[in-house]
């Protein structure tokens, strides 16, 4: 059938929901541990929904927590992350420090009692990932890893097309990620001591979308080749499953790559626009060549439906999400250390 969709995000719920049932009975109170550009993102997406509120801020100095305090109206600003995790009022932390400090910041956080929302990549390593979820198992409080793409309407759409079987037995999943960065050894990107590299950073995103539709593979193939400060810089992988689908993925901080996706199945195939992370659009093509358009409404960069989640999963005594379970992060990680071992 040729033919289009347009798909409210007010309508369109995550799990199969809609906005009515996902309402909380009250806004959940989030502190916000650093004051980086992705905090700012989240802060900006959390003000368009009712299910939760940022009460608190930390940063390394006061100054920084009051900047932000200002721009985004958050009451209570602390010159330290101590500070804001002994906070009564925060219920749930979002970690938004670069990824060598989400082990140490993750931990800070559960041992006050919090719930935690930590940015991607979850950690720096496998062995990272373990720790965090023992701690949180044994503490029974929620942590969930913040791939917001997860949580997508375009995303969601496509889950239910694959449990529907529209696209039958999936057989290859494609999907890049690339960028230019300015070389610049003091940045994020390149410096590491900040984690850095293409991979955890861009890398991890197409990484996960294949864990999600595809699981685990069983075979790992890359080539790996470094930027100038020695962290990985462009990446090329090729993961098997043992269905005998196959997952082609690329990452690259030297150029500005399509960052489209490709779903292919035995009936039919997706076609994910760029950037395929990010709130998007995609087309639905049978085997005949018969197409159907997917598009949907959008509102802000997307990071508001991570936080629904969290929310919603809190709300419902749940101590992760069945969207992004912490086993499968722990095994994201797993992978990422085969890939950086090439």
């Amino acid at each position: 059938m040729v033919g289009a969709v347009v798909l409210s995000t007010l309508v369109l719920g995550i799990a199969g929901t809609t906005a009515s049932e996902e309402a909380m009975s009250r806004p959940l109170q989030w502190g916000v541990l650093s004051t980086g550009g992705i905090a700012h993102t989240f802060a900006s997406d959390l003000a368009q929904i009712s299910e939760g509120v940022i009460v608190a801020v930390g940063s390394r100095s006061g100054e920084s927590a009051n900047a932000f305090g200002d721009e985004f109206s958050v009451p209570s600003r602390y010159g330290s992350y101590e500070e804001l995790v002994a906070d009564a009022n925060v219920e749930a932390v979002y970690v938004a420090t670069p990824h060598p400090m989400h082990h140490e910041n993750t931990l800070l956080a559960l041992e006050h009692g919090k719930h935690v929302l930590v940015e991607k990549a979850f950690t720096m390593n496998e062995a990272e990932a373990r720790d965090i979820v023992r701690v949180a198992r044994e503490k029974n409080l929620f942590v969930m890893e913040a791939m917001w793409t997860r949580f997508l309407p375009h995303i969601h759409a496509i889950r239910d097309l694959i449990a529907r079987d529209a696209l039958g037995a999936l057989v290859s999943v494609e999907a890049d990620h690339g960028k230019y960065f300015r070389p610049d050894p003091n940045f994020r990107l390149f410096a590491p001591e900040l984690g850095g590299g293409a991979l955890l950073d861009l890398g991890v995103y197409p990484v996960s979308f294949a864990s999600m539709l595809l699981g685990t593979p069983s075979r790992v193939l890359a080539m790996v080749d470094p930027a100038f400060t020695g962290v990985d810089g462009q990446t090329s992988m090729l993961f098997g499953y043992e269905s005998g689908a196959h997952a082609i993925l690329t990452c690259t901080s030297r150029g500005r790559s399509a960052t489209r996706a490709c779903i292919t199945g035995e009936k039919a195939r997706i076609e994910i626009d760029g950037d395929f992370y990010a709130p998007t659009s995609f087309t639905l093509i049978e085997r005949t060549g018969e197409r159907e358009r997917f598009d949907f409404e959008r509102a802000g960069r997307g990071l508001h439906y991570e936080a629904q989640e969290v929310a919603r999963c809190i709300e419902a005594g749940l101590t992760e999400s069945p969207l992004m379970p912490l086993d499968e992060s722990v095994a994201i990680m797993a992978t990422i250390d085969q890939v950086l071992a090439s």
